[in-house]
């Protein structure tokens, strides 16, 4: 049934200019969105090229850097759906600029550590928060209220921000860590904070109906569904629907895959990969710029990859990701760490850096209807336990065994294991929590 809003409002401001132009202002909540995730993901990323400088001022073993590190994917991740409960509950703008702010705090706050307890405050704890109120749930909150069609695509976009935010930027902060030290490269990542914080403020808006407009792909104008007016039942709306969901197998497949998702990337490589070229005698900057090509090809990957979800069967697309992936880390010790073996697996394994997001996310929205935004918390909440499990895992490996190599390939094992379930799930949309409207 459609809503009952027969006369929809002309659009005005800015929303309104584009639309006579022909220009949904969906892409523009989008375009502010992917700076958001851009720049909060390199905020997220930039503490895996300061292990080393850490260990130099401050004496800290490896260990110790990677348990604060755990902690701030782990809260990432586990933010997850409690920040789609607070956007449902006080709107995308107001939360975002929350968490802009508690990055900005972190970062600062750094800058006058002395102790390693205020490391695992600012960037475990408070970084932690922060990030985890802009993360993947942020982009597949605005992809599935914003857009009817091309929701694959834009899915795509948003999250290659986030994966080539926490790759790209990692080249120019290790060359200005190498140069003018740690704390100037994260004047450079509080500066961008700030700018995506003003674009927020002045052009993020919470639903398209707030502008008097349709979801892009739709004619009819979608009302705000009701809100928890309480905070206690704001807070327990998350858990709810993770009794619900956690009733079906399509959820624990997707928890189980995306856990998987998170001990391949973010925990491991990005946060390991430059201490792990520097244990073969590659220095930092280089190493970072492997690290920027794997971000260059994701973006293309995960781009693709949205476009191949709206068209093709979600399971199959997360068994040929997991599998190519666990196949590229089996491979990267046997590299020698050459600039052509590095540069192979740079290509094969950034294409499919985060590439698995866009079809866990469509399958996540078959499935669980309107409450999909607060499922995909917990389901990224898997990811970035996944993340700090392997976080802590791979450092814990280079203290005790003088190596990283058998934390790679554990993680490419678990990749073939994780792409075998996949094609476990039922095709089809299976009964939604809530039931879509007609």
């Amino acid at each position: 049934m459609q809503p009952d809003l027969a006369a929809p409002p002309v659009p005005s401001g800015l929303a309104g200019a584009l639309a006579r132009r022909g220009i949904h202002y969906g892409w523009v909540v989008a375009a502010v969105t992917f700076l958001t995730m851009l720049v909060t993901a390199g905020a997220v990323g930039a503490p895996g090229v300061l292990i080393g400088p850490l260990q130099k001022e401050f004496g800290w073993a490896t260990s110790e850097i990677s348990s604060a590190l755990a902690i701030r994917l782990a809260l990432f991740g586990l933010m997850g759906p409690f920040a789609a409960a607070f956007m449902n509950r006080f709107g995308v703008r107001p939360v975002v600029a929350v968490a802009l702010t508690l990055i900005a705090a972190s970062i600062l706050g750094s800058f006058a550590m002395t102790e390693l307890w205020q490391l695992m405050l600012l960037w475990g704890v408070v970084l932690g928060f922060g990030t985890g109120m802009t993360a993947m749930v942020l982009g597949a909150t605005v992809a599935t209220r914003w857009f009817s069609h091309r929701r694959g695509l834009v899915v795509g976009l948003l999250t290659a921000s986030t994966a080539t935010g926490q790759l790209v930027f990692l080249p120019l902060l290790a060359w200005l860590t190498d140069q003018v030290g740690w704390r100037s490269a994260m004047l450079l990542v509080l500066g961008l904070i700030v700018v995506a914080a003003l674009a927020v403020l002045a052009l993020m808006r919470d639903r398209p109906v707030d502008v008097g407009l349709a979801p892009y792909g739709e004619t009819a104008l979608v009302p705000a569904p009701a809100t928890p007016t309480s905070l206690a039942a704001m807070l327990v709306s998350p858990l709810i629907a993770l009794q619900e969901a956690a009733r079906t197998r399509t959820f624990w497949v997707l928890f189980g895959t995306f856990f998987v998702c998170g001990a391949s990337t973010n925990g491991l490589v990005q946060t390991h990969f430059i201490a792990l070229c520097g244990d073969y005698g590659m220095a930092a900057v280089t190493a970072a710029g492997v690290l920027a090509v794997i971000g260059i090809f994701d973006f293309l990957g995960t781009v693709g990859s949205g476009w191949l979800s709206d068209r093709y069967d979600s399971r199959w697309l997360l068994f040929w990701y997991y599998g190519l992936r666990g196949l590229s880390l089996l491979y990267l010790p046997f590299t020698g760490f050459s600039f052509y073996g590095l540069a192979l697996f740079a290509v094969f394994y950034g294409l499919d850096w985060v590439a698995t997001v866009p079809p866990t996310v469509k399958l996540a929205a078959d499935r669980f209807g309107e409450k999909a935004n607060l499922v995909f918390g917990w389901i990224f909440a898997g990811h970035q336990l996944g993340a700090a499990f392997a976080a802590y895992g791979a450092g814990f490996s280079r203290t005790v065994y003088d190596s990283y190599l058998p934390a790679f390939f554990i993680a490419g094992a678990l990749c073939l294991f994780a792409a075998a379930f996949c094609i476990t799930m039922r095709s089809g949309k299976a009964g939604a929590l809530v039931a879509k409207p007609a």
